[in-house]
């Protein structure tokens, strides 16, 4: 009868070791469950990001390609302009003296004026103490 008694005391025993050892792996899952889940986040937040940067990449291919095309168009413009005015100016002597002329004094000086891209950096460049050229216009009238 002992000897049923110890074997059914260590019987015991080993079914509460293998239960303790049971909750650890169990905790062990779960942590491991949890770091995959961490795991997965980051990798879609990854999967994401590229996408957006692929997405951005093939954007800006387009924008690209649609500039190349507008200055080739834009050159192809200007060359054909190019050849117009060389025509007029072949086919006229009037226009030829006309094109080789100087400027009058206060066309001059317009272009010599600064160009601004904007009203604000006209005021930084006057509050600089500059200040335009006279354009010879009369005043009075």
């Amino acid at each position: 009868m002992r000897i049923v008694i110890i074997l059914l005391l260590t019987a015991c025993a080993l079914a509460g070791l293998q239960t303790w050892r049971i909750g650890g792996l169990h905790d062990e899952a779960e942590q491991a469950q949890r770091i995959i889940g961490t795991l997965s986040a980051g990798i879609e937040s990854r999967d994401n990001v590229i996408n957006r940067l692929n997405d951005e990449a093939v954007t800006r291919e387009r924008q690209e390609q649609s500039l190349r095309t507008q200055l080739a168009r834009a050159g192809k413009q200007a060359r054909v302009r190019e050849v117009h005015i060389q025509r007029l100016l072949n086919e006229n002597q009037e226009m030829r003296d006309w094109y080789a002329a100087i400027l009058p004094d206060g066309i001059s000086r317009m272009h010599a004026r600064p160009a601004f891209a904007s009203a604000a950096d006209y005021l930084h460049w006057l509050s600089g103490g500059n200040q335009l050229p006279d354009t010879g216009k009369l005043t009075g009238h």
